[in-house]
């Protein structure tokens, strides 16, 4: 090293939110970094048609902070990143989603908790943020409630996401591709798990918040019941854990259909957090039977 400050690349993919984009860009262009390290920003477009290339202009012309525009034109998370990954430059690459907006010192407290802990990387909370009041049942159910852990914490691969990460650069860069496009949706567990079989530690920060923007699309039943199935297809493709998720599927099918009518007493968040749970069982049993159960394009997490 020569001295120079540590360089953080901030990788956003995204695809067809330009309104999510703009603020996502507001907030990341207005990091502290309290002089420890500069950074950029790349923006991977997975539309073909390239929908975000006048927002990263528009961020362009007024921001300080450098900003690079790529299209990935293949629909596919997976190849999204890798692509974000070919643009970085420094020391660090870190992920955010674009449907997502961090706090002012996300970006420092990442770096800070990877320094302290001497961490290949570091991943930190996403809170739900509703922009308008969603209905109560939605808030009683904690849908969008997602576990945490105290800072420190060391995870394991099935805790790995990339919604908001950062990773030491060298990990991303032997000479693989990065992320494995045959995973698709659940190509960010498939990455920690293969990083984690290398000897690579991955930490929890929980002072590292990004928040999550729900929009009221999501407040609806379809569309969790959707998600759930999706989810529960995406379990299945994991070759390392397949046949315990079909294992935990066939008890649970059975056992969640009869609580199910039980639960509406419980009040009917309890009976959505149910169902819910029983869709996505039912759907690593319909893909194990070779049955598609969600067909339309949903974009969850």
């Amino acid at each position: 090293m020569t001295g120079e400050p540590h360089h953080i690349s901030v990788c956003i993919c995204t695809y067809k939110r330009p309104t999510l984009l703009r603020r996502l860009l507001d907030e990341v262009g207005r990091q502290d970094t309290s002089g420890l390290f500069t950074y950029s920003i790349v923006v991977a477009d997975n539309d073909h048609l390239k929908s975000a290339h006048a927002v990263v202009s528009a961020f362009a012309r007024v921001s300080r902070v450098p900003i690079s525009y790529n299209v990935e034109p293949r629909q596919n998370i997976a190849l999204a990143r890798n692509k974000a990954i070919e643009s970085t430059t420094g020391d660090y690459v870190a992920f955010i989603d674009d449907d997502e907006f961090p706090a002012e010192r996300w970006l420092l407290t990442l770096f800070q908790a990877c320094g302290k802990y001497g961490a290949d990387g570091v991943l930190g909370p996403v809170k739900c943020h509703f922009d308008e009041n969603p209905p109560r049942w939605v808030i009683k159910g904690k849908f969008y409630e997602r576990p945490t852990y105290p800072t420190g914490f060391v995870i394991d691969w099935t805790k790995g996401r990339t919604g908001n990460v950062l990773l030491r650069r060298q990990i991303v860069e032997d000479g693989e591709m990065a992320f494995s496009p045959e995973f698709h949706r659940a190509g960010d567990q498939d990455f920690f798990r293969r990083m984690i079989a290398k000897g690579h530690v991955f930490i929890w920060c929980n002072e590292a918040v990004a928040s999550e923007v729900v929009p009221p699309v999501r407040w609806t039943r379809t569309f969790m019941l959707k998600r759930a199935f999706l989810r529960g297809t995406i379990g299945m493709q994991h070759p390392t854990t397949r046949w315990r998720t079909l294992a935990k599927a066939v008890i649970a099918v059975p056992v969640y259909t009869i609580a199910l009518p039980f639960s509406l007493v419980l009040g009917h968040h309890r009976f959505m957090n149910l169902l819910i749970r029983l869709c996505n069982h039912l759907a690593s049993l319909l893909t194990f039977a070779g049955i598609k159960p969600v067909r339309s394009q949903l974009i969850t997490d």
